[in-house]
């Protein structure tokens, strides 16, 4: 029997990604193992592996040291603080004249959660970013987040990319993907096409031949530097949608199967494959009537999906329809978005960078440094503030599941991640109800709670 005619469904997807090798910086720390962005290991030559059991314990070791307890006041829980970006320049410019590494309540943004409101003050020469904000702590995945709710820390190190790169996004936006190969679907149709099974065999015996055929999958990159931590949580959170959705990764979030699940014992034409990506999407950016005040709503992020069309060469190109089975996916995900970002890290800093790409783009585009009469030197200037630099993501190999189905499939993940906040910022509304009440909350200190 020909493995095309096998009662199975075969999905090719990506290896596991665990840590993040960096180098050392003095302000960020780092070296070996650096900061984790939702578990990616990435060597020298750009491909991304899974990391040993001893590779993720060392990784949290080397986080627990630099990643110090909250004091004071932020031990607790706020509904809505405040972050001074003229307050916390002058707090980096202190640390820095010390030679010491940041402090962890500078690295993680006194704690923010997300971001809810952009706030412009001109009486202080001030521009303020305010959210939810937690206690920090380390998760026994190396990921930084609150103690309360599990949600992801924002990260100062994520907002001086974002910031630094509203203008390389303009034209294309900020965007990641994990393409397969022409050649690699080419290799894999004529490998299913030699094999044949032999009655009751598993089509997995055959899983080695598959992914040498079918080879590594690309990894692509635009809008922000490929060494960035900002780029290796796009490629993170990319991969690990496409692994809930092959049934590689359990999912931890009730209610939401994973793609094969609920394609099981359906037909599917090799020729058409599923493609799924998430896009920055919020219900709503207002403002008051002054320009003063900017409100951000909803989870910013949506999950889409379309089908793509596979060539006799291997080439795919977009079919203009997508899955019914893989819209009802993407939906769930969606809808499922806040709780996954709780169970799985990843997704709350891709979150977060939802949030801080999008205040970056309103600051740049509404001139709001000019309007504050704040310049925001130290965030931008690479000699004064220098960001860590990462081993960048360029390739991952497959990987295979398999689940019985009516016919022979093969399905290939693609998809990405893509960040257009310029559109979030151009749709803005006026909400006449919004209020600037920053100056009657206004503390002496670079962050405080309303």
């Amino acid at each position: 029997m020909k493995l095309s005619q096998a009662r199975f469904m075969i999905a090719i997807a990506m290896s596991c990604l665990v840590a993040v090798a960096s180098q050392t910086n003095a302000q960020f720390g780092g070296g070996g193992f650096g900061n984790n962005v939702g578990g990616v290991s990435i060597d020298p030559t750009g491909v991304v592996r899974s990391a040993t059991v001893q590779e993720k314990q060392e990784l949290v070791n080397l986080l627990r040291d630099q990643v110090t307890a909250p004091v004071g006041d932020l031990t607790a829980a706020a509904d809505l603080r405040m972050v001074s970006l003229s307050g916390l320049q002058q707090a980096i410019e202190q640390s820095i004249a010390t030679g010491d590494l940041l402090p962890a309540e500078i690295r993680y943004m006194a704690g923010l959660t997300g971001i809810q409101y952009v706030l412009l003050d001109e009486q202080n020469n001030d521009l303020i970013l305010a959210g939810p904000a937690e206690p920090w702590t380390l998760s026994e995945t190396g990921s930084v987040v609150g103690t309360e709710t599990g949600a992801a820390i924002l990260q100062l190190e994520d907002l001086v990319v974002a910031l630094r790169n509203v203008e390389n996004s303009r034209a294309q936006g900020i965007s990641c993907s994990i393409e397969p190969t022409a050649e690699g679907r080419q290799r894999l149709n004529a490998f299913l096409g030699r094999m044949k099974l032999r009655p009751g065999q598993n089509p997995s015996a055959l899983e080695a031949g598959m992914k040498q055929a079918f080879g590594p999958q690309m990894i692509k990159l635009n809008g922000i530097p490929a060494t960035s931590r900002y780029a290796c949580i796009l490629v993170a959170a990319d991969y690990q949608m496409k692994r809930l959705a092959m049934a590689i990764e359990d999912s931890p979030v009730k209610g939401l199967p994973s793609y094969l699940q609920l394609a099981r014992n359906t037909s599917h034409a090799g020729s058409m494959n599923p493609r799924w990506w998430m896009e920055c999407e919020y219900d709503s950016l207002t403002r008051n009537e002054e320009g003063t005040v900017w409100k951000l709503t909803g989870q910013g992020i949506r999950t889409m999906t379309e089908q793509d069309a596979i060539a006799a060469d291997g080439t795919a190109t977009s079919a203009g329809k997508s899955d019914k089975l893989a819209e009802k996916w993407a939906t769930s995900m969606t809808e499922r978005f806040e709780q996954l970002a709780k169970e799985m890290p990843v997704f709350g800093d891709l979150q977060n960078l939802m949030d801080l790409t999008v205040a970056s783009t309103l600051i740049v585009q509404e001139q709001l440094e000019n309007r504050s009469g704040l310049e925001l030197v130290v965030l931008r200037d690479q000699e004064m503030l220098e960001m860590p630099t990462l081993d960048a993501p360029q390739t991952i190999a497959p990987e295979c599941s398999f689940i019985k189905g009516r016919s022979g499939w093969v399905v290939t993940a693609s998809g990405g991640v893509s960040i257009n906040a310029f559109q979030i910022v151009h749709d803005q509304q006026v909400d006449t109800s919004l209020t600037n009440q920053v100056a009657a909350s206004r503390s002496s200190t670079w962050w405080w709670n309303k």
